[in-house]
């Protein structure tokens, strides 16, 4: 009640007295009473975890000084280093980070994984809960522990620019915020480790991909690659991814993100699309799918040897793909797919592939898109 009455001294002056003062100080003081109530429950909960950190971060006699935080340029990126913890598998660390710091929801994430939502959340549940139980501290790591944390940090990094590139849900098809925050994070990891290769293949990848964005969405449509106006193209942007490809180059084996950089920098350098070096893109892409065998490389892989050695042997491959399951709920799959029956004037399997690829989507531009190429398989004229 007390705390009531000096709520209505602070409140009465400014907004007047109420109509019914008596029962205004009884709300007050029953809203105090609940608020007094959660705080003792949340203290009761977290007592126990908090005496835990508060012992576990107690220094001793002979413990080693703390990591100096200077040695972070940005308080974002060193609580994702914070939050990508070995002790986790490298999936789970990118998940809960992307959760946690990345500002994606379950569902964009489980995307990004190719998961259904539901399973997606479980794994998220049994990362905490063995965070919970194992006791994982949350803790900078000092400069000599960053490498074996450095995949998880530059694969958040990767997906959060993959969301803002390619929208999973929305109105929009980019997110210009998650791409810039992507591109200034993976600035901030060429600075932190300016000798890991893959730092500046990883940056030189996001500048050359977004170097397009202008081009991407025209008047609320979707331009293909293809199609694209390449005068609206950030010249700028590939430059200097073009200069970070160069300078990584010099340090080997090559890495995931400069041999997906290397195959940007070939789609950046074609003036026009005949001029695109697809056998070289083919090839590129199997060297990443030596390091990487993923479902989705091996479809990007089959789109470029379908534009290099020909429609029917690309074609071919990707229906090998499809007889796994693997991509039936990807609808780039069903979308690339369609591009190539489209392409041999196989109208009516076009439409159907069209069809399976916009049911899947939830981008409204990119159904968008999908529909009005389907339309155009019905009625060609």
């Amino acid at each position: 009640m007390q705390e009531a009455f000096a709520s209505a001294l602070a409140f009465w002056p400014v907004k007047g007295v109420p109509d019914n003062p008596a029962a205004w100080i009884m709300a007050a003081a029953r809203r105090k009473l609940i608020d007094a109530a959660r705080r003792e429950r949340t203290k009761r909960e977290k007592q126990d975890s908090l005496r835990y950190e508060m012992e576990a971060f107690r220094p001793t006699a002979d413990a080693e000084p703390e990591p100096d935080l200077m040695d972070f340029p940005d308080d974002r990126l060193r609580l994702i280093f914070t939050c990508c913890h070995p002790a986790l598998n490298t999936e789970a660390q990118v998940a809960l980070t992307l959760r946690t710091l990345g500002g994606l929801s379950t569902p964009e994430i489980a995307k990004a994984f190719l998961l259904p939502e539901a399973t997606l959340a479980q794994r998220l549940v049994r990362a905490k809960r063995k965070i919970q139980e194992a006791r994982i501290p949350y803790e900078t790591p000092p400069p000599q522990r960053l490498p074996e944390r450095l995949a998880a940090a530059q694969a958040v990094v990767y997906l959060i620019f993959n969301e803002g590139y390619a929208a999973a849900s929305g109105a929009e098809l980019v997110r210009a915020d998650l791409c810039a925050e992507a591109i200034r994070l993976a600035r901030l990891l060429c600075q932190l480790l300016p000798q890991e290769a893959e730092n500046m293949g990883l940056l030189a990848l996001l500048l050359l991909q977004h170097s397009r964005r202008d081009a991407r969405v025209v008047n609320g449509g979707l331009i293909t690659l293809e199609d694209q106006d390449r005068s609206l193209w950030d010249r700028a942007a590939i430059s200097e991814g073009l200069a970070l490809l160069r300078k990584a180059a010099r340090f080997d084996p090559m890495g995931m993100y400069q041999l997906q950089a290397a195959i940007a920098a070939l789609h950046a350098r074609a003036n026009t699309p005949g001029e695109t070096d697809w056998r070289r893109i083919a090839a590129l892409y199997e060297t990443l799918l030596e390091l990487n065998p993923s479902p989705v490389i091996a479809l990007n892989h089959a789109v470029a040897v379908a534009m290099g050695a020909g429609i029917e042997a690309g074609l071919e491959r990707i229906d090998d793909l499809g007889a796994g399951g693997a991509l039936d709920r990807y609808y780039l799959f069903h979308a690339a797919r369609a591009d190539l029956l489209r392409r041999l004037g196989r109208n009516r399997e076009a439409s159907a592939a069209y069809r399976q690829a916009a049911d899947l989507t939830t981008n409204r531009i990119e159904r968008e898109f999908l529909e009005r190429r389907r339309r155009q398989m019905e009625d060609p004229a």
